[in-house]
């Protein structure tokens, strides 16, 4: 998912965005399950007490106050997930290059025969394909 919006949210979407990000910050702060759901359900009526204004400029007010009601009440140091931007292992797991498999030892590649069979084909028609499309590279000069 991209993090860049492009697009322009409506309304509903961005009270659902407050609710969960209102959500989560009460998770930041309650370590008891028990707690937390019922600190959730209070934040929840609040909600559904205003979800039938008809009134655009009313439920804007109510969004944006809503809004400084959340960055003021916000966590010095919110919650996050693991594998998420800002977690304790965002970008840990490296995608190991291709080119690291031609240094394999021919024993570990007698393992999967028909891999690197089918590897080294595709590699062959890469280079055809490379030096048809932009020659082939000129001899390194000692």
């Amino acid at each position: 998912m991209s993090y860049l919006q492009t697009t322009t949210l409506s309304h509903a979407r961005n009270v659902c965005s407050l609710y969960k990000r209102a959500a989560r910050n009460l998770e930041s702060y309650c370590f008891d399950r028990g707690n937390f759901r019922y600190q959730v359900t209070l934040l929840r009526a609040r909600f559904d007490e205003n979800k039938d204004i008809k009134d655009l400029r009313t439920a804007k007010h109510l969004y944006e106050e809503g809004e400084k009601e959340l960055f003021k009440k916000m966590h010095p140091i919110p919650k996050k997930f693991p594998h998420s931007p800002g977690g304790i292992a965002y970008g840990r797991e490296v995608t190991p290059p291709d080119w690291v498999l031609d240094y394999w030892d021919p024993i570990e590649k007698a393992a999967y025969p028909k891999y690197f069979a089918l590897r080294e084909k595709r590699k062959k028609e890469y280079i055809e394909m490379w030096n048809k499309k932009y020659g082939a590279p000129s001899p390194a000069e000692d």
